[in-house]
């Protein structure tokens, strides 16, 4: 008979991110004009440091929402938990990934 693994998503054993590291992010909104500088703003406060030429940005097909990708170094779990908190009241911000 084969033995139960705890490896499952929120388990004591599951992987933790180690602090700083380079963070990909992804955030998507509508496709409006100031969109991707709004995003790299709100980024800056929570990494000062942080590299603008990692940014890259896509509009959907049609033409309706913009996904902007750029990698953080992140410290720790409250500076992310704040930044996509920022990300998210800012209004236009639909999902952050």
């Amino acid at each position: 008979m084969g033995r139960v693994s705890n490896d499952t998503p929120g388990s004591e054993d599951a992987p933790c991110i180690e602090f700083p590291c380079a963070y990909p992010i992804k955030v998507i909104g509508a496709s409006v004009e100031g969109f991707t500088d709004l995003v790299v703003s709100i980024v800056r406060r929570h990494d000062p440091h942080f590299d603008v030429s990692t940014v890259e940005h896509n509009d959907s097909r049609h033409g309706a929402y913009r996904s902007v990708r750029l990698i953080i170094t992140a410290t720790g779990e409250s500076q992310l938990q704040d930044l996509f908190n920022e990300l998210k009241a800012s209004g236009q911000v639909k999902m952050v990934l």
